[in-house]
């Protein structure tokens, strides 16, 4: 009856969990031998790592990576040209921590998606709030809230991200009102945040891209 209403109780302030491993607990044999201290904290362990896990998932979820990645997987072929000690530097994220940024430049087909999807998904892992954008749909979606209003929820959504990746930068020219747009997305963010681009494109040819050069210096 005791073990009943300790479950129930559990439950009822929504520690499932460890409601769970409360009532194996009580129900294996091989737990009977351990201490208050050692059962309590497998009890407690269990409910911290399950609100972890879900938190991660939250984070991977809304981060909307466009690949399931993870940096230990990572491709180290010559033709490449990825050092693993620069890698595994980045990898700690401290980058993110200082609010600096990361570009990641090549042709079709080296695998600039992936890798920036493996470091959203190490940054998710880590609770650093995610958030994965082709540039093309960040545009689109930005002059769609300039219509109905949702334009400048749009702007501190994309804010509060911790770490904003923005793929697929330079594929096609930038119209003035976008290379407004993208520096309203740039502004909100430097210095407080970072934000990791992909592009085929090297930097020395972006400015190009905008249709108004004065927002391309600004940017």
């Amino acid at each position: 009856m005791l073990q009943y209403q300790t479950t129930e109780k559990l439950t009822g302030m929504r520690l499932s969990v460890m409601a769970s491993e409360y009532r194996r607990q009580m129900e294996a044999p091989d737990t009977k031998n351990l201490s208050f201290e050692e059962r309590f904290s497998m009890i407690v362990d269990a409910e911290w790592l399950s609100r972890e896990n879900n938190r991660t998932e939250k984070l991977l979820c809304r981060a909307k990576l466009r690949e399931h990645a993870s940096l230990a997987d990572i491709d180290y072929d010559p033709v490449r040209k990825l050092e693993r000690a620069e890698i595994a530097r980045l990898s700690g994220l401290l980058w993110i921590r200082e609010a600096r940024n990361m570009i990641i430049t090549g042709a079709t087909g080296t695998g600039k998606t992936y890798l920036a999807c493996a470091f959203g998904d190490a940054a998710c892992r880590m609770g650093i709030k995610t958030r994965y954008y082709r540039v093309s749909r960040l545009l689109a979606d930005l002059s769609v809230g300039r219509g109905d209003g949702s334009y400048n929820r749009l702007l501190r959504s994309l804010k509060k991200a911790q770490l904003l990746i923005l793929d697929d930068f330079g594929l096609s020219p930038l119209t003035a009102e976008q290379g407004r747009d993208l520096l309203e997305v740039i502004e909100d963010r430097a210095g407080l945040t970072s934000t990791l681009i992909c592009a085929q494109l090297p930097v020395s040819e972006w400015h190009a891209l905008y249709a108004d050069s004065t927002i391309a210096d600004a940017v």
